[in-house]
């Protein structure tokens, strides 16, 4: 079979290896279609504080099963599914008390250990997922889908509710639907016209154009000078989460989805100032990807128009390429395996 491989930055390449064999408690998957993420992107800019090279990338992925014993997850050979990629340790703090998706020593495919992309892979039953019906290459978003369905779920978004996020790429663009989902009214707020107009087609209530001299202007403007009620760092910029404590109400929820190696000096009177609540959001749970797989199998939520490009996984290269030199315009690009 082949995998990819980030062997450095910028530098990808198709290597050839044996299938692997399931173990006990174990399903052998044929891969399908594969998202190509943020994550995926800083390890093949080479900027990613996770990985270590050579790493084989990939956690957003559909697949169909080929081989599963006895299980009591009802799997069975031929079922189309989408998995957990986030592997906890079992028995840190966090997971005693059941965080699981905060795990101290949490690995991701892709990052900690190797990924998806492959033509085959095994994976323990108990992540494996499921498709209920939905089409291969909208079940790959999935994955993305509920880590801002996650960050939605810890601002406690509700109908009603005025949501900021900043940022408009995938998972800005996931967490305008979760929160419309919820029922809120949610503006978005980047640098890229661009993205801000796919936004706006794709349900956005209205956006901001994210200039510093006009940013909070048009922020009092929206809410009547009362600021938002949820806002969400979908960037993982020290900047765009100064903007969102700027431009939250006083007592609203402030939810950090980015993830950044950069440092933020303010003043945090402004947090105690306002009483704010804030709130960090990591990964997913189990419960998130079952709430989105029913909510899409019963057509609730339209992914196909968030997927700008779809490759032949043996033209990795092209795609990383491309997402990287188009990542300001670009939505998610897929892999077919």
């Amino acid at each position: 079979m082949d995998s990819i491989v980030i062997q450095g930055s910028y530098c990808i390449a198709l290597v050839e290896s044996e299938i692997p064999r399931p173990k006990e408690n174990e399903v052998l998957v044929k891969l399908l279609y594969g998202g190509i993420c943020g994550t995926d992107l800083n390890a093949y800019r080479g900027v990613s504080p996770y990985v270590t090279y050579p790493v084989i990338p990939g956690h957003e992925f559909s697949a169909e099963i080929i081989e599963t014993g006895n299980n009591c997850f009802r799997l069975r050979k031929g079922m189309i599914v989408t998995a957990n990629p986030y592997f906890n340790c079992g028995h840190c703090y966090s997971c005693r008390r059941g965080l699981i998706n905060c795990c101290e020593t949490n690995q991701t495919m892709g990052a900690q250990r190797d990924g998806a992309f492959s033509q085959y892979i095994t994976l323990p039953a108990e992540r494996v997922y499921d498709s209920k019906g939905i089409p291969a290459h909208l079940l790959a978003l999935i994955e993305p889908f509920c880590i801002s369905y996650h960050g939605i779920q810890r601002g406690k978004v509700s109908a009603g509710d005025t949501v900021l996020i900043m940022g408009a790429g995938n998972i800005g663009i996931f967490a305008m639907k979760a929160a419309k989902l919820a029922g809120a009214k949610v503006y978005m707020s980047d640098i890229s016209e661009e993205k801000l107009d796919i936004a706006l087609q794709l349900g956005a209530d209205g956006i901001i154009l994210n200039k510093e001299s006009l940013f909070l202007q048009q922020v009092s403007d929206i809410t009547k000078g009362n600021g938002f009620d949820v806002t969400i760092e979908a960037v993982g910029l020290a900047d765009t989460f100064q903007s969102c404590i700027d431009a939250a109400a006083f007592g609203g929820r402030v939810v950090l989805i980015g993830v950044s190696t950069q440092r933020l000096d303010f003043n945090f009177t402004i947090i105690q100032t306002k009483e704010l609540n804030i709130f960090g959001s990591r990964n997913a749970r189990k419960e998130d990807f079952f709430d989105l797989i029913d909510l899409v199998s019963q057509g609730e939520v339209d992914l196909s128009k968030i997927i700008s490009k779809c490759f032949a996984y043996s033209k990795a290269g092209e795609a990383f390429d491309y997402f990287d030199k188009n990542n300001a315009t670009t939505l998610k690009t897929l892999l077919e395996f």
